[in-house]
């Protein structure tokens, strides 16, 4: 089973392609994706990685959480299942 992964302090600089790279020295990568802000594009510093099982997975974050990716040192983490953003607030609403 495919294993999602957060890939954290990433350099601006860095590519899906470089990332894929890395993680691929340690298995099957399904897919990349790297966060931009939606304005200016810019990377945000994080992204997410996944790979084709949990073994290949598990032997990556292992290997990569901690080592330096063009200058910087990354955080691996398996992925949290991404929150529900539909509720429009209504958390944050004061009742009377």
């Amino acid at each position: 089973m495919a294993m999602k992964l957060y890939v954290g302090g990433l350099a601006y600089s860095v590519a899906e392609q470089e990332l894929e790279a890395a993680f691929s020295t340690h298995g099957k990568v399904t897919s990349v994706a790297i966060i931009k802000d939606r304005d200016s594009g810019q990377s945000k510093g994080f992204g997410f990685v996944e790979m084709e099982n949990d073994t290949e997975a598990k032997a990556a974050m292992a290997a990569l959480n901690g080592q330096d990716l063009s200058g910087r040192k990354i955080m691996v983490n398996e992925a949290r299942p991404q929150e529900d953003r539909r509720s429009g607030g209504d958390s944050y609403r004061k009742s009377y």
